[in-house]
């Protein structure tokens, strides 16, 4: 299994907005995320560490202003802590090995596909496209990616 760590040089690699929201617990503006709109089939993974998030099948547009899906590809990737920033009581939600701030989960996704939407910040994720996935070596996910 493919190892993922904390990467300082792509820490340092990161644009100033990736910076802001996965290192200082940012939020993009609504509605301006590269990924809110992409529909094409593959993976998003940690632009920190690399570590697979979520699969494109398990996105859907929840009209919040951030790209949203109903899980993550592996739950062991992606922490979920409480978070009572700003006024609120919320689940935080951060990549595990990368320690990325991702977004936040909140219980009024799809019932019929489990009821959650991780609601995510473009600007924590790369996306890798089905065809590329097996020669970046996502290749183990290929299953969990469902042509549109």
């Amino acid at each position: 299994m493919k190892r993922y760590t904390r990467n300082d040089a792509a820490i340092a690699a990161l644009n100033p907005e990736q910076y802001r929201v996965t290192q200082k617990n940012g939020t993009e503006y609504p509605g301006t995320g590269e990924y809110l709109h992409n529909d094409k089939p593959g993976i998003y993974v940690d632009v920190v560490s690399g570590e697979p998030l979520y699969a494109s099948s398990d996105k859907f547009n929840s009209g919040c202003g951030w790209p949203s899906f109903t899980k993550p590809i592996a739950p062991a990737f992606v922490n979920e802590l409480r978070d009572t920033s700003n006024g609120m009581i919320r689940t935080e939600v951060r990549s595990t090995h990368g320690d990325s701030h991702l977004g936040h989960v909140f219980p009024d996704g799809p019932r019929d596909r489990g009821g959650l939407r991780y609601c995510i910040n473009s600007a924590s994720l790369r996306f890798i496209p089905l065809d590329r996935m097996e020669a970046e070596g996502y290749a183990e996910y290929i299953g969990q990616v469902e042509l549109r």
